[in-house]
């Protein structure tokens, strides 16, 4: 079927792109059909609907920067708080870089459809039980449970202190990663606190 030809798509996606990045966030999808030269009717017809090429917009630029930390969390030559520096600086050096799209994604798309909301949720779910997975099998996190939770907590804890960061760029990045990481070392780390704590109630 012409109308879900995936060239076709693809180019109306780039074309999607070109006009979030130059325009922002609140750029119409009047604009977007334009610059692809064709109507919201037709651009729309492409994807389903309006959700659909929300949603392929999504699946590119989630699934793009997923790909890209993926290898950087799976380098076992490199000791954890190595593996995380390099994942969260790789992460906001990609949404700094593409603030606007970051911005219609996480923030326009999100609130206006919930489809998307649904969708962009579950592909930043499934970063963290992916993680959850590799804390618990490299034995960083023995119990697959508490791999979970971490996996989520450590995904959850970037993307929102990424969000935040947007809003104060002038402050450094390199303090931003070390935080995060110092926050994602202790977690794993034996939990001497728990013992202590232990311990004083004896």
């Amino acid at each position: 079927m012409s109308g879900r030809d995936p060239d076709r798509r693809r180019t109306l996606l780039d074309a999607a792109d070109r006009v979030i990045l130059s325009e922002g966030p609140e750029v119409s999808m009047a604009a977007i059909a334009a610059e692809a030269g064709i109507t919201k009717p037709i651009l729309y017809r492409h994807f389903g609907d309006k959700s659909g090429l929300l949603q392929a917009l999504a699946d590119r630029h989630v699934r793009t920067v997923i790909a890209q930390l993926r290898p950087k969390l799976a380098e076992t030559d490199a000791d954890l708080r190595s593996r995380a520096r390099s994942a969260i600086a790789a992460y906001l050096d990609l949404i700094s870089a593409n603030l606007n799209l970051y911005r219609f994604l996480f923030h326009r798309a999100s609130a206006e459809d919930t489809r998307i909301r649904s969708h962009m949720t579950s592909l930043v779910r499934s970063l963290g039980e992916e993680l959850g997975a590799m804390l618990a099998a490299e034995r960083v996190v023995p119990d697959p449970v508490r791999a979970q939770v971490l996996g989520h907590a450590f995904v959850g804890m970037v993307q929102t202190t990424g969000d935040w960061w947007l809003e104060h760029p002038e402050v450094d990045r390199a303090q931003v990663v070390e935080g995060l990481v110092d926050v994602i070392a202790a977690a794993i780390s034996p939990r001497t606190s728990r013992a202590s704590h232990t311990a004083g109630r004896g």
